[in-house]
């Protein structure tokens, strides 16, 4: 039997996650968006929507955001309330923790389960495994060619045209780096979420002219040990602003609900 998914959000991830999902396992039965308009891109089998009390009908077993902040609210309230998992891409809708808390009521109420996927990030994993023995210090980098900033905050605090070295053009927390970017900084609440939280966790973005790559250096400290991972992410061809790994994470988050083996 194929696990129903829903996918919120078609741009540049929810393409390339509808692209790369196996369809032995895994049928795609709906796409939400936020008003409507003819995507002559969407698979045959799904069901485009724009309202998220239209979500039940389509009986998903996962509902998978891959659209924005705004985005996760009423369709993670809608997704849980029909008894989906909900899985969040755009994490940075948790800097305001009355979201994550309203989530995770709606989640015991619909006796279903809230999924943050790790995006573009690694190491996740091991940091939020080292939580019961301690975590003292999360410093997580954000290193971005200087055109990945245009359009953001980032174009007032620096020249990003004249740069010449790599700058470092803001130091804040996770839960203000995620509200100030966030869709450059949306991971920044993913290392929170996973270590010492949204207060504790220190974020540095950085525009790097001599760049290739979106790239996430994660250093923790605690009993468990000192813990330093890199990741050199290509972008998104379509989305610049995007990691790919961003989409890839998510296409493995919903295939390990479909599999017999999860990894």
């Amino acid at each position: 039997m194929s696990l129903r998914v829903v996918l919120v959000g078609w741009g540049a991830i929810g393409r390339t996650v509808a692209g790369l999902l196996s369809t032995d396992s895994i049928e795609l039965v709906g796409v939400g968006i936020r008003s409507e308009r003819n995507l002559p891109d969407v698979p045959t089998t799904a069901t485009v929507i724009t309202d998220p009390r239209d979500l039940s009908a389509l009986a998903p077993d996962v509902v998978a955001e891959a659209a924005s902040r705004e985005a996760v609210i009423p369709w993670g309230r809608a997704a849980l309330a029909a008894g989906a998992d909900f899985v969040v891409s755009s994490v940075s809708a948790f800097a305001d923790p009355d979201a994550l808390a309203d989530l995770r009521s709606a989640a015991i109420a619909g006796g279903a389960q809230v999924q943050i996927q790790t995006g573009a990030l690694t190491g996740i994993d091991a940091l939020a495994a080292a939580r019961p023995m301690r975590v003292d210090i999360v410093r997580h980098r954000i290193v971005k060619p200087p055109a990945a900033w245009k359009g953001t905050p980032a174009e007032d605090l620096c020249d990003l045209d004249g740069l010449t070295e790599p700058t470092v053009f803001s130091r804040s927390s996770a839960a203000q780096a995620a509200r100030t970017f966030p869709k450059n900084a949306n991971v920044a609440m993913t290392t929170a979420l996973a270590g010492i939280g949204p207060d504790e966790t220190e974020i540095i973005l950085v525009a790097d002219p001599t760049a290739a790559t979106n790239r996430h250096e994660l250093h923790a400290e605690g009993g468990f040990g000192t813990m330093d991972v890199v990741m050199a992410n290509n972008p998104l061809p379509t989305n610049p602003k995007t990691s790919a790994m961003a989409a890839l994470s998510l296409v493995r988050a919903i295939e390990n609900r479909a599999s017999p083996i999860a990894i």
